[in-house]
């Protein structure tokens, strides 16, 4: 690390017109014009919180009433305050652009194609807003939606904002375990589900998990169907989607400004240690960070088109959303990104102009093995920027996009979390590349790496330690529903159990539980999970939810779960002890893994199933 050339440099034109750059020249008009040094200006971003979010405010153009106070310190870092006096809307700032112009474009599998234009977008989320307060929801009360990545799921996140209900959302993948181990939790009082969704060419119905699902949730005061025409005879009451819409269309509602720290939706940890946790996050702080990331680090403006591969159930399809607020297009793809041939992703560059694509590591790993060349057969003239995120991007993996997809992109590896929704290091369109490293430590972000003594590693490039945020931060979660108080949390009060997920290991700075090393170059590896949190194909995976799937197996007294890297990438193993009469054939394998893939995801399923003798107990 650190003697190698860039694998990529902007051009000196390219970097001055960046966002960044422009954001540098107006905030540090010290600083020479015709450069911009990046390390002075996140020391400044973490040394001076105040004026620097302020002028992220004023820069990136929030709309909404800042208040005079842009930070309030506190000793105990979960407690500090951002824009303590201000109030704004999400859904205001989202759909801040007005005209017929494309603001959401939904793709599927097939090739289909829909859009919204951004009055349309609008005047559907007022109706949506409407249709909520008829149905009951008052500010605090939860919406939920069991969606693929479509159109619909943005809509009902915005009327639920508009509102000031906190919205939650799973991907229909998630079995009726998953999704109850989740909703169940915060008690939602609206779903809205699909009947039936796509994926690698097949068709997967979802109404008898639908019905198990409705029923052991009390709290629905309606379920809305996003439907493909089935007849559902399995679910007892339900509005379908565009009569539930036009139910608001009378006196659609216009969105109402919150207080900076509202919450805005609920995400979920991976579950290591029981159920997921419900991490509540918070209207401004996210909104503005993202904001920022969009902006400074990934270089969004107006009219820009961006792509992320992800499902409603990763916090990288809030991420996405969010461009909306930049004002850029949205757009939407659901199914697999194999399907029907690798370069599908690309044909879609291509044919929406995507200018910015987020894919997953394992993704640009898998397209590297099948020896594609993008490069030779689509055009990729509309694409700046490839974000990859998920796991960490192997050096090869950089190799092969700047060889074989395009040699003019600024490739940005992100790491962050569900657990702040955002980023503590990633992408800088100001400066050089180098395979196998993030570029940055966020700006407003104070992210380093400690050995064990909270003894920073910034001097010492290549050693690994814990990856720490020694100062708050804008996107801090209000902590976990139902902790130490039912529902909500109080940003003065964290929780127990969030403290001690994030405090308790290094006391007094967050703790992210990612194992990382600085660079000489200025950036960041991430060697993967310090805890037992699984990682495979990016996805993060708790080994609780496993647990309690294969555990409820007659045949099996107990068993163990980790992840073993393999081909760049970590694949699940299980080891089962079975009982004494139970033999692990074939067929209790198949069993084993369709009973995960079912009651959790597919990803969570195992490469490989073991038989023990034993088990090591702590």
């Amino acid at each position: 690390m650190g003697a190698q050339l860039p694998l990529w440099t902007p051009s000196v034109e390219r970097r001055e017109r960046t966002r960044l750059s422009e954001f540098a020249r107006s905030t540090q008009p010290r600083r020479a014009e015709s450069s911009l040094e990046y390390a002075p200006l996140h020391a400044w971003s973490i040394d001076h919180p105040e004026t620097f979010w302020a002028s992220v405010w004023e820069f990136c153009g929030v709309k909404g009433e800042r208040g005079d106070r842009a930070f309030i310190d506190d000793p105990v870092m979960a407690s500090a305050q951002f824009f303590p006096d201000a109030s704004l809307s999400v859904v205001e700032n989202m759909l801040s652009r007005k005209g017929d112009g494309d603001a959401l474009v939904a793709i599927d599998e097939d090739g289909n194609r829909r859009a919204r234009t951004w009055d349309e977008l609008a005047h559907r989320v007022g109706c949506i807003a409407s249709a909520l307060s008829q149905r009951g929801v008052v500010t605090g009360d939860r919406v939920a939606v069991w969606l693929p990545n479509g159109i619909e799921a943005i809509e009902v996140m915005l009327g639920a904002a508009s509102i000031g209900a906190i919205f939650s959302s799973c991907s229909p993948d998630f079995g009726v375990t998953g999704v109850l181990d989740r909703f169940g939790q915060i008690a939602p009082k609206v779903l809205v589900a699909i009947d039936v969704y796509r994926y690698n060419g097949k068709n997967f119905d979802c109404l008898e998990r639908l019905a198990e699902i409705q029923r052991l949730l009390p709290s629905l005061a309606d379920t809305v169907l996003v439907s493909a025409n089935l007849v559902p005879q399995s679910i007892s009451t339900y509005t379908q989607y565009e009569d539930f819409v036009t139910s608001g269309a009378k006196s659609p509602k216009s969105p109402q400004r919150f207080p900076f720290d509202h919450p805005w939706y609920v995400l979920y940890s991976s579950g290591t240690t029981g159920v997921p946790k419900c991490i509540v996050h918070r209207t401004g702080g996210v909104l503005i960070q993202h904001m920022k990331e969009h902006q400074l680090h990934c270089d969004i403006r107006p009219g820009d088109r961006v792509m992320y591969f992800t499902t409603t159930g990763w916090m990288m399809w809030n991420w996405l959303v969010s461009v909306l607020a930049s004002g850029a297009t949205a757009v939407l793809y659901a199914g697999a990104p194999m399907t029907p041939s690798p370069s599908r992703l690309f044909d879609i560059v291509d044919s929406e102009a995507i200018t910015l694509l987020g894919v997953s590591a394992k993704y640009i790993d898998s397209l590297r093995k099948a020896e594609m060349q993008p490069e030779n057969t689509h055009s990729l003239a509309s694409l700046r920027t490839i974000c990859s995120t998920g796991s960490p991007l192997a050096p090869v993996g950089f190799e092969w996009v700047y060889k074989s997809v395009k040699r003019d992109v600024h490739l940005a590896s992100i790491s962050g979390g569900t657990d702040i929704c955002a980023c503590f290091v990633g992408g800088d369109p100001t400066s050089p590349v180098y395979a196998g490293e993030i570029q940055r430590p966020a700006l407003g972000m104070a992210s380093d790496v400690v050995d064990d003594n909270m003894v920073s590693l910034a001097t010492s490039p290549g050693i690994a330690g814990e990856l720490v945020c020694r100062k708050p931060f804008l996107s801090m979660p209000l902590g976990f529903w139902n902790d130490g108080v039912e529902g909500v949390p109080s940003p003065k009060h964290p929780g127990p159990k969030f403290q001690a997920a994030y405090f308790e290991h290094f006391p007094g700075i967050w703790t992210q539980g990612d194992f990382a090393s600085r660079t000489r170059n200025g950036g960041f590896v991430i060697h993967g999970r310090s805890d037992s949190t699984l990682n495979p194909g990016g996805v993060r995976i708790g080994t609780a939810e496993i647990y309690r799937v294969v555990e409820q197996h007659p045949d099996v007294v107990e068993s163990l779960i980790f992840g073993q890297n393999w081909n760049d990438d970590v694949r699940i193993v299980l080891l089962v002890r079975l009982t004494e009469s139970a033999q692990l054939t074939e067929s209790l394998v198949k069993d084993l893994k369709q009973r995960i893939r079912v009651a959790c995801t597919p990803r969570h399923v195992p490469a490989i199933v073991l038989q023990v003798a034993d088990l090591p107990r702590t």
